[in-house]
């Protein structure tokens, strides 16, 4: 009898996401008074990248594009370089007790992100390149509170991981709180991009957790982020580099098969990260919600969404500052929360859940 000499055909590994590389790139001048700036723009040089400068990192007014829309991608390919001026910086809770400003805007184009009305009519991306300016003024904020711990967060207003390699900003955090008793550093991404920050002395004191979601969300949701499979790989070798690990599950969306897509993502993790991930090992949930501009926004946008924002299905909760979000009925927002926290202790019975909300 013949036999067969055919083989199944291999399965390709899709290519890796390259990091961030802008299309376009403006300057404030006093940028240029930095090693930072100098550096960026050095490499803006190298690349070939137009170049623009700019009196104001707030104000870029002659963006390219025939239309709101096209502008608005345009934007998200751009880059701007400036000063941060102001210190002040504002609080994170649940995450932290205050956001660190090293970066502003995203290249990810995740239709539920509430960055789409934060930023409103500037969704281009701005990074700051007065770094130690800014570790001067957390320094400032942690000796106001000590003996307490100081938390920051990086990443309220951006993903810095994906431009870490074009700023390097991360990098001098991460070494800075590593010598902070009182201080400590927390940042989540969608990218894979942390090779530069496993060799660094960090002492623990820098968590980076990963925005992971089921591949329902992930597929029709999360354009130009890095692959589920991508963002688990880093996470372990995040893990095996010592530092504290998490995930942030968000926004947890009620969908066709959505216990079964849930499930999926947390027995992915549990097979995918060494042993020595589990310890010490956080889950932030959030809920879907959103605001009516918020709505508004997201439609024009991203006029095709599959996302859903009836208000109709929706229970109105009242935020700070009078103003309110759509989130789910407690019915659905309850099974979502328990479904979630017994898949996740069933396979991390360490873990801890920081939250729900």
């Amino acid at each position: 009898m013949a036999t067969s000499t055919e083989h199944p055909p291999v399965k390709r590994k899709p290519p890796s996401r390259p990091s961030f590389v802008p299309e376009l790139v403006y300057f404030e001048p006093g940028a240029l008074d930095y090693e930072k700036g100098q550096r960026i723009y050095k490499w803006v040089q190298e690349q070939g990248i137009p170049l623009r400068m700019t009196t104001s990192h707030n104000r870029i007014t002659n963006l390219p594009g025939d239309s709101e829309l096209e502008q608005y991608k345009i934007a998200k390919r751009t880059l701007v370089v400036g000063v941060r001026k102001t210190l002040k910086f504002d609080t994170s809770k649940p995450s932290a007790e205050y956001a660190i400003p090293i970066a502003t805007g995203c290249m990810g184009h995740c239709h539920y992100c509430y960055l789409q009305t934060t930023l409103g009519a500037k969704p281009y991306i701005r990074v700051y390149v007065n770094t130690k300016e800014i570790m001067e003024a957390a320094q400032g904020y942690i000796d106001e509170r000590k003996p307490e711990i100081t938390r920051f967060e990086a990443a309220c207003t951006s993903d810095p991981v994906g431009l870490e390699p074009i700023t390097g900003s991360l990098a001098e955090l991460i070494t800075f709180m590593a010598d902070q008793e009182y201080g400590r550093l927390r940042f989540v991404t969608k990218f894979h991009h942390v090779d530069s920050l496993l060799g660094l002395e960090h002492n623990e004191h820098t968590r980076i957790r990963f925005s992971v979601n089921s591949k329902y969300v992930i597929k029709h949701f999360e354009p130009a982020t890095s692959r589920f499979e991508e963002r688990i790989e880093a996470a372990g070798k995040v893990a095996r580099a010592g530092y504290p690990l998490g995930f942030i599950i968000a926004p947890i969306i009620w969908h066709d098969d959505w216990e079964q897509g849930y499930s999926e993502l947390i027995e992915e993790l549990a097979k995918t990260l060494p042993p020595e991930a589990a310890k010490k090992l956080t889950f932030e949930l959030i809920q879907h919600r959103f605001t009516k501009t918020a709505k508004n926004v997201i439609e024009k946008r991203y006029p095709r969404t599959k996302l859903e924002m009836d208000i109709e299905k929706r229970k109105y909760k009242w935020g700070r500052w009078g103003q309110g979000k759509y989130v789910y009925p407690d019915e659905k927002a309850d099974a979502l929360r328990l479904f979630l926290s017994e898949r996740i202790f069933e396979h991390f019975p360490d873990a801890t859940i920081d939250y729900f909300t």
